[in-house]
């Protein structure tokens, strides 16, 4: 990859990784659900914007209402309020650790999806490097007897696994411009959640600095810019060398939310990390390929 491609690669995993750390934030004036809505509907109004100022022709046939309304759903309103409800019992920097099991979960699924990917012996070994690095991440709350905890971090795995469905549900759209996919299957999202999130929730309110500066970077930032960068950027230097995100969000989860929110760090944290990390290797390919091991 050119250097500047590699800069948007780190940009974007720094930046996904702070989401959690905004998240956090967020969740101290509002509930979980709220926190979900308003990022989806931000990176929706975002990515019209994106769409109407570049000119580009916006698809409709009736099924994509339907589909669009499932992709939305899997890949944003379910997985969105996920973490920020898991994150009432656990540190950002867990989160996004859990959030690196996303490229391990589409192995598994893509193996069992119609027409997807068959698992092979390197894969299937990064499958197994991903599960031990959760289990290594729960001992610390299984010795303390902290349940919640516990149940916070396998309920965090839904999140992964509505991400490598939605994946694969992708594959149906060629054709269609990724930036009107994403403004369709947020808007989708946002209009699937706002519902629940107003019968539990009621409206939102935010009433600091800090909740609007977060709202606004995890939104429009983090949600709407983000994914039209890596829609392009993954059309331009292929998904694999794109998806090294995924390494670098879960270190920047970590860091940030020691620095900014006192997060402790706890060997047990960076030893699960290592475990999904290599899980992250396996499945990648490149560097076993490089070294005659596949």
């Amino acid at each position: 990859m050119a250097l500047k491609d590699w800069l948007w690669v780190l940009a974007l995993g720094i930046g996904w990784g702070a989401s959690f750390i905004f998240n956090a934030v967020l969740l101290r004036e509002m509930g979980p659900l709220s926190v979900s809505c308003l990022r989806i509907a931000l990176g929706a109004v975002t990515c019209w914007g994106w769409v109407f100022a570049r000119g580009i022709e916006i698809p409709w046939r009736p099924v994509l209402a339907g589909q669009m309304l499932f992709l939305g759903v899997a890949n944003y309103a379910i997985p969105f309020a996920i973490y920020p409800l898991a994150q009432t019992y656990v540190t950002s920097g867990v989160a996004g650790i859990v959030n690196a099991m996303m490229p391990i979960m589409v192995v598994i699924v893509s193996h069992f999806w119609p027409g997807g990917e068959k698992a092979t012996r390197a894969r299937s070994l990064g499958i197994g490097f991903g599960f031990a690095g959760i289990i290594v991440l729960t001992l610390p709350a299984l010795r303390a007897g902290a349940g919640n905890e516990v149940w916070a971090i396998l309920f965090m795995l839904l999140a992964p696994i509505c991400y490598a469905v939605a994946m694969n549900y992708l594959r149906r759209f060629r054709g269609i411009d990724p930036a009107v996919i994403a403004a369709m299957a947020l808007t989708a999202g946002a209009l699937a959640i706002a519902p629940v999130m107003l019968a539990v929730e009621g409206l939102p309110r935010i009433a600091t600095p800090e909740g609007w500066a977060s709202l606004f970077a995890i939104g429009v930032a983090l949600t709407g810019f983000s994914f039209i960068v890596m829609y392009a950027l993954a059309g331009r230097v292929g998904a694999t060398n794109a998806s090294t995100v995924t390494f670098i969000a879960p270190v920047s989860a970590v860091l940030l939310g020691n620095l900014l929110l006192g997060d402790p760090i706890q060997p047990a944290h960076l030893a699960g990390m290592a475990l999904i990390f290599c899980g992250l290797l396996a499945i990648d390919g490149r560097l076993l390929a490089r070294h005659g091991l596949v």
